[in-house]
């Protein structure tokens, strides 16, 4: 009890350390946003005071030399207080006035300049300063949002890595306690001797084993649940770290920049127009007008910029990064590759590395555009119109008053193009630092993904390590039933009522070979898959039988089959009824209340539709946490499954109100958590973000073993030639030349084969070889690969099929394998062994009627067909005890072909389920 308590310290130990962290993070953006305020306030203030500046110039005439003096030293008392930014700006400022002391006897003509258009081009100037400021904050503010949400995700993965590890430590725990509780039997039967029946030492030790193969089991899942959400929690970490260190590094002094857009150049300007046209002024005020040009020409909106950060280092340094915090003592501090997920992180391997590659060069296209965009945009600033030239301040002062219209005319223009140019420069930069910052997330977890496939090559490739075999699963068909439901095109609650499916079938198999392949599919539910293959998935599924058992079909029609179950559901997901409701609540505003507004209506809906929606739209959740990687965001999920789950009976303003039902959808994907019951609230099956093969529906296919493991090919080996030539970009794939002859074992995706090439084996890439038609090499291999050669007496080995058995079609395979388990199971109980005799007898009569009621019912649900067609003996009513069980072994093949004409589905866990 004191060490639990003591994990549990340790855990809330580390949250409270996150939540720390992301407190003081919080904290620090909202400083950053109010120092920026402060500084648009001070550049506002400038401008201002600088408009001011030449205003009260122009008015002065009168008393010129002595309003100037006076001028001059109410403006160096304002300036000594905003010394601490804009050094450059300040050191004009300087030199502005002390030049002006000098000069303030000899601008008599000067007044008509200063108070028309240097004032007009500062009045300007702030406006743009004060338009700009507030699109920039919009950014900033969506920046850190950003920010904000990377390090919550990463919250959120290290939570379920805890949860994980908990479960795995509570499996370990159970298999320690089965392991001692069979050294004291042991023990306990030494001591009882010949005192106990060898029947009953047999079961209590088969009891026994199968407890300890039953927590084995439980200890290898939960640790590979707790390795996947490691493997989450790190990558997490690193994208996170990742985009605070380019957010504080680069997007701050791009805020910045975009603070400062264009504020020094309009006071750059606005100071070399004044320069201008004192030129015109005495010989003797050469020097100091120099000196004011020199200090113009040194304003540097770089410099500025970094004196600000560096003195609020506090708000504008980079914090410190994320540690990885592992769980109750986890020892692994890294992404593991090890064989179980080897392949599933290759092949995201790869999917980043195509994705980086189209981001890096969408932000390079961005950077290109934003760059020019800058240019045009400080070039509409410094136009002549907008800051006239000193010959047409001239002109213009000797021009009537009202004559110059056309001329404001076309400054308004050029201020509009302006404004309209800004919009768009800021669009581009949005679009760059959201780029640039996917960029930087994808590159993390790429870089980190590659290093864990490289050290797993490295420990692969070792011999050392080659002697151990290892326990691998392949996932097997499900076991079929006895009755037929209709899956597509259905009414979901009479199916889950007739089938006892909690979660149809369908719904299930699409959603976990989802979650195993092709979470980070670029494109997934977008991206249609081929028609042909979501026909033959879909006819499979309506057979009874498991199409998705391995990982070879295509991801993108899987997807397919899962939008094409839900489109053809009649109701739909959502009742009718509840469609105008559920539109009325897209009407508000707010997200929480929009939230709780679907979950009263959606809490009236019955128990089964619940538990599926539930499941649903976790799993939806899932996929567009995968967003950087699958570019599906939970709009984009939303607007494919929305008009499958949400319709009304109405189909003529299906396309008006589409907008309305995907905002929906994207809330309850979002908020799923808050609109659907927990598991404690309504019992029922849940989504898990990390799942593995059914262990129900998986079988080892290599053992443990002293002898050295030698993969064995699959069960078919083909060849096949190579149509073009092809390089390696990885240890992992093989090289080859056009023409060359290859032997390809089995697929290991959509787009790779393993096989082997010149005696080295490694990936093939698909759309590079060409099959031999007919040229199959080793086909009555063993059926598995990775099995040890010599192990014949393995008992976790598969018997191989009989050659009556490997040639039936798949529904007499299928029944033939099930005669051959009950003529087993018949045999063995005629040879009881002593000290079982007082168990109860298998009943064969009873197990011969239920034989034979079952295919009675498949014969009576058949169209009609020929005489010739039921030529195969029936079998008798009601036959002899020691009869039977071969009767009903024999009537299994012949009845099966027609269970299969008459398309009966076979789809339950268990071989014969009640009639409801």
């Amino acid at each position: 009890m004191m060490t639990s308590h003591g994990k549990l310290r340790r855990e809330k130990g580390s949250l409270a350390e996150y939540e720390s962290q992301m407190k003081d993070l919080r904290a620090q953006l909202t400083d950053q946003i109010k120092i920026l305020d402060s500084q648009v306030e001070v550049k506002q203030q400038q401008l201002s005071d600088l408009s001011e500046f030449l205003r009260r110039r122009g008015d002065i005439e009168a008393e010129y030399a002595r309003a100037l003096d006076k001028l001059t030293e109410r403006f160096t008392h304002k300036t000594k207080k905003k010394e601490q930014w804009g050094q450059s700006v300040c050191q004009v400022w300087s030199v502005l006035l002390t030049q002006t002391r000098l000069e303030s006897r000899e601008h008599a003509a000067l007044g008509d300049t200063c108070c028309n258009t240097l004032t007009q081009g500062l009045a300007h100037s702030t406006e743009d300063t004060h338009r700009l400021h507030k699109r920039s904050k919009e950014v900033g503010i969506q920046m850190q949002d950003e920010l904000l949400k990377v390090t919550t995700e990463m919250q959120t993965a290290m939570k379920t890595y805890n949860q994980y590890h908990t479960d795995c430590l509570i499996a370990e725990g159970k298999l320690k306690e089965a392991e001692r509780l069979e050294e004291r039997q042991t023990g306990k039967s030494a001591e009882l001797g010949l005192g106990q029946s060898g029947g009953q030492r047999r079961s209590s030790v088969k009891k026994m084993e199968r407890l300890m193969e039953k927590r084995h089991g439980r200890v290898q899942e939960n640790q590979l649940k707790c390795t996947k959400a490691r493997n989450d929690y790190l990558l997490n970490l690193a994208a996170a770290n990742a985009a605070m260190s380019k957010y504080y590094l680069q997007d701050i002094s791009t805020l910045i920049d975009c603070c400062d857009l264009g504020f020094h150049l309009s006071v750059e300007r606005v100071m070399k127009c004044y320069l201008a046209s004192r030129w015109r002024i005495q010989k003797t005020e050469e020097t100091g007008l120099k000196q004011l040009e020199a200090a113009v020409t040194s304003l540097d909106q770089g410099g500025d910029r970094d004196a600000l950060l560096q003195q609020h280092d506090a708000a504008f340094c980079l914090p410190f990064r994320f540690n990885y915090h592992p769980h109750e003592g986890d020892q692994v501090c890294e992404v593991s590759a090890e064989s179980q997920v080897r392949y599933e992180l290759e092949t995201r391997f790869q999917q980043l590395q195509s994705r980086l590659t189209a981001v890096t060069l969408e932000t390079e296209e961005v950077s290109k555009t934003l760059k020019a965009t800058l240019t045009a945009l400080l070039d509409n600033m410094c136009e002549s119109d907008s800051n006239p030239s000193p010959d047409v301040l001239s002109s213009l002062s000797n021009e009537p008053p009202g004559g110059n219209t056309a001329q404001k005319l076309a400054i308004a223009k050029r201020r509009a193009n302006q404004q309209e140019t800004e919009t768009y420069y800021f669009t581009k930069v949005k679009d760059f630092l959201i780029s640039s910052s996917l960029s930087v997330k994808l590159q993390a977890k790429h870089d980190l993904l590659q290093d864990a496939i490289q050290k797993a090559e490295a420990v692969a490739s070792d011999p050392s390590r080659m002697q151990c075999a290892r326990s691998v699963r392949v996932r097997k068909s499900r076991p079929v039933s006895q009755f037929c439901h209709t899956l597509f095109t259905t009414d979901i609650i009479s199916y889950i009522q007739s089938s006892g499916q909690q979660i149809p079938v369908v719904v299930e198999s699409c959603i976990r070979f989802i979650n195993l392949h092709g979470l980070h599919h670029e494109g997934i539910f977008r991206v249609p898959g081929s028609q042909r293959e979501v026909n033959h998935i879909r006819d499979a599924f309506e057979r009874g039988e498991e199409p998705l058992s391995d990982s070879e079909c295509d991801l993108d029609s899987v997807a397919g089959v899962l939008k094409l179950y839900f489109r053809g559901l009649e109701p739909p997901l959502f009742p009718y009824d509840s469609y105008s409701q559920l539109l009325e609540c897209g009407q508000i505003e707010g997200v929480t209340e929009k939230a709780l507004q679907i979950k009263a209506i959606v809490s009236t809906f019955p128990r089964p539709l619940l538990i599926v929606m539930r499941y649903l739209f976790a799993f939806l959740n899932h996929v567009s946490q995968y967003s950087d990687e699958n570019m599906m965001l939970p709009y984009n999920l939303a607007v494919c499954f929305g008009p499958s789950l949400l319709r009304g009976l109405d189909s003529d303003d299906a396309v008006a109100r589409q907008p309305q039902v995907n905002d929906l959808v994207k809330t309850m994907i979002l908020h799923y958590d808050i609109i659907y019951p927990s598991q404690s609230e309504l019992p029922g099956p849940v989504y898990e973000k990390h799942m593995t093969l059914e262990q129900e529906y998986c079988e080892p296919i290599t053992e443990e073993g002293d002898g050295e493991t030698e993969p064995l090919p699959s069960e078919d080996e083909w060849e096949a030639v190579a149509m073009f030539d092809y390089v390696a970009r990885s240890p992992a794939e093989l090289s080859f030349k056009q023409g060359e002859l290859l032997i390809v074992y089995s697929k290991a995706s959509c787009d790779w084969w393993r096989g082997e090439a010149g005696g080295v084996k490694g990936l093939i890439p698909h759309k590079y070889i060409s099959m031999l038609e007919g040229m199959r090499v080793n086909s009555d291999s063993a059926s598995l690969p990775g099995r040890q050669r010599g192990s014949e007496g393995s008992p976790n080995r598969k018997q191989p099929t009989s050659p009556a058995t490997r040639h039936l079609p798949v529904s007499q395979e299928r029944r033939h394998t099930l005669d051959t388990v009950r003529q087993g199971s018949f045999r063995s109980a005629d040879r009881l062994p002593f000290g079982q005799a007082d168990r109860p007898a298998v009943d064969k009569d009873m197990i011969s009627r239920q034989m034979n009621s079952v295919f009675k019912e498949l014969l009576s649900r058949q169209p009609a067909v020929p005489p010739s067609t039921l030529a195969a003996p029936a079998a008798p009513a009601a036959p002899a005890p020691s009869s039977s069980s071969s009767t009903s072994s024999s009537s299994l093949p012949q009845a099966a072909p027609t269970a299969k004409k008459v398309g009966f589905s076979l789809r339950g866990r268990a071989l014969f389920r009640p009639v409801d």
